[in-house]
């Protein structure tokens, strides 16, 4: 059996290398034109079967095993967020407002990595793999953009892995657990309409700032108050607009926020009861509302069997210790819509910088310990190497 932990470790200065340069310039979900032609250029060098444009801006690699057996799809997201840095890290972006604040630079690193270690060892095991970096992780819809362009097909993967380095973990430490690992998202927005007026005659107006600051009161008790305590939920509003002159009552106010769910009935309960408490407070001030839902992701959960065999071939490279199990996110990841399609299993590693993280994910100052590069890399091997051997049933 090939040592994957060792032969990444070879590979630490080009891995280090590649992140650094995706850091130095960041790209933003749907314009991974550079980042994507590096992938697609360091593929095809290795021999890979590559495709280009698939989901817009993403890569797909097919490389094929001694002979027949199981297909598996390895996913790496690419895309950087809108933020501007504050690292001072020597290879901070150099692009002011765009920033990989949330690992992604690791992630196509990683990848081009488990590339280049499964196209050095794809004699030694059966069946295929199926490599795609993915533009637009971050509330794009990069993944559904990819399914959409036929990513799971020809061939269709029988299982799908997927890991986040996370720097709010101890470095090296693993996650690799069955069922809900990150929650389901939905972005929803309200408008309330009243009547505007003269800030010196409220009593002629329907105030519809008045309106929504009552409406959000309520709505952030629905949770608390309606969702059973064992259960997990978050609603949350995130912005709120209204007015334009400070002696002017407004007519209109809008609203928006998040819902954050791992199960489909607490969801439908808190969209019920969103609606009536909206109903209720407009009805009471004689103002009317709109509610609109969007951008909907569902939870991730991940499959018994694959967590068990990835959780193995962790603690096979790392050892026993090293593999954890932690609460669920409620933060949410677009490749629940492949494991939607596709069983698979997604791995959380422990990346906190030395000293500490000085920032969390999405931060202006976020960063992760770049030790963990092949760590992962070879992690996320030999976890594709053992299903394709010995692919458990579900």
């Amino acid at each position: 059996m090939i040592d994957f932990h060792a032969a990444a470790a070879t590979l630490a200065p080009d891995l280090i290398a590649w992140r650094r340069d995706f850091h130095r310039h960041p790209e933003l979900g749907f314009q991974e034109v550079r980042t994507a032609g590096i992938v697609a250029a360091h593929l095809r060098g290795l021999g890979i079967e590559t495709s280009t444009g698939v989901g817009q801006t993403g890569v797909v690699g097919v490389i094929e095993g001694r002979g027949p057996g199981p297909t598996l799809l390895l996913r790496f997201d690419m895309d950087a967020l809108p933020v501007t840095e504050e690292t001072g890290l020597s290879f901070a972006s150099l692009h002011p407002g765009r920033m990989h604040a949330c690992g992604h630079d690791g992630h196509t690193a990683i990848g081009m990595g488990v590339a280049t270690l499964l196209a050095q060892s794809s004699q030694t095991w059966p069946g295929r793999v199926k490599l795609i970096f993915q533009p637009a992780e971050e509330g794009l819809g990069g993944a559904l953009a990819m399914v959409r362009d036929g990513v799971l097909e020809q061939p269709a993967p029988d299982a799908a892995l997927a890991l986040h380095l996370w720097n709010a973990h101890p470095s090296g430490v693993v996650y690799a657990q069955a069922g809900p690992l990150m929650a389901a998202a939905d972005r929803f927005s309200v408008e309330i309409s009243g009547r505007g007026g003269h800030g010196a005659e409220p009593h002629t107006t329907i105030d519809a700032l008045f309106v929504a600051v009552q409406a959000i009161t309520a709505l952030h008790s629905i949770v608390s108050r309606n969702v059973p305590p064992l259960a997990t939920a978050v609603l949350s509003v995130g912005s709120l607009h209204s007015g334009e002159a400070f002696n002017v009552i407004a007519e209109r106010a809008q609203f928006t926020g998040t819902l954050r769910t791992f199960d489909p009935a607490i969801r439908a309960l808190l969209i019920r009861r969103m609606e009536e408490v909206l109903a209720g407070v407009t009805a009471a001030h004689g103002a009317t509302y709109t509610l609109a839902l969007a951008d909907h992701t569902p939870a991730v959960i991940n499959d018994p069997a694959l967590a068990a065999l990835a959780a193995q071939a962790a603690a096979a490279l790392l050892g026993p210790a090293q593999m954890q199990t932690a609460p669920p996110l409620m933060v949410a990841e677009d490749m629940a819509d492949i494991f939607q399609r596709v069983r698979g299993c997604y791995l959380l590693v422990g990346a906190a910088p030395p000293g500490g993280a000085r920032g969390g994910h999405h931060s202006p100052r976020f960063d992760f310990d770049e030790a963990m590069l092949p760590v992962a890399a070879g992690l996320l091997t030999a976890a594709a190497v053992a299903y394709l051997h010995t692919p458990p049933s579900s």
